[in-house]
């Protein structure tokens, strides 16, 4: 089998920037307001080709290995609503990221960071009957949107702020793609794929953590609306 062709993160990202944005919800109002679709974003380049056999709800560990990922642990839950602020049970919901190189788990990554080998970097969770997820993984790195041929960031295009993937799925939905972002990152305001986000409905994507306790990691809640299709 052939080599995977490097291709441009830029290049890649840039088809996508374009797409059609989910409706505003203001921070704070009725109900109904509360629970308008969460803003879409593209899904990306690099999300998992190869199916794998561990993408369970803890992407800080893998089968078989000893080792733990490297960088910060932290938790990620939520909520899957409807647009009448009803649980959605039974949501099949994807999470994948860059791990602590900045490095995604995908033939197409020209990044030449070392990936992390204990990483999992994909899992899925379905709801609960109140339509709650939760995963535990690594708060990914920003990454540069390509490289030179040294290997070397091209600076003059910049970088992508951490964030993590997401899409939902459910019969009768409209599928989601979306992403979630750090609160206080300096990378935020400059991200190619945000800032074609309306400031308005920023807020929705960009998160920030509530201690989990003295032993426990942050934690980031990171609420999702679908609308029927």
């Amino acid at each position: 089998m052939s080599e995977p062709t490097k291709l441009s993160r830029r290049t890649l990202l840039g088809a996508g920037v374009a797409l059609p944005l989910g409706a505003l919800m203001a921070p704070a109002g009725t109900a109904a307001e509360a629970c308008a679709p969460t803003p879409r974003q593209m899904t990306g380049p690099f999300y998992p080709l190869y199916d794998q056999v561990d993408k369970d709800v803890d992407l800080t560990r893998l089968t078989g290995h000893e080792d733990t990922a490297r960088g910060e642990v932290i938790r990620v839950h939520g909520k899957v609503m409807d647009e009448a602020c009803r649980p959605v049970e039974g949501a099949l919901v994807d999470l994948w990221q860059a791990d602590s190189n900045g490095r995604y788990s995908h033939p197409a990554d020209p990044n030449p960071a070392r990936r992390d080998p204990d990483f999992q970097g994909w899992g899925q969770a379905v709801t609960d009957a109140e339509g709650r997820f939760a995963f535990r993984t690594i708060k990914p790195a920003a990454y540069p949107l390509d490289f030179l041929e040294d290997g070397k960031p091209d600076e003059r295009l910049g970088y992508r702020t951490p964030h993590i993937h997401f899409r939902v799925s459910k019969r009768g939905y409209r599928e989601l793609s979306t992403q979630m972002y750090f609160a206080g990152e300096a990378l935020n305001d400059s991200d190619i794929v945000l800032r074609h986000t309306p400031a308005a409905e920023r807020p929705r994507l960009i998160i920030s953590p509530v201690s989990g306790g003295p032993d426990a990691p942050p934690s980031f809640q990171f609420d999702l609306t679908l609308s029927r299709s």
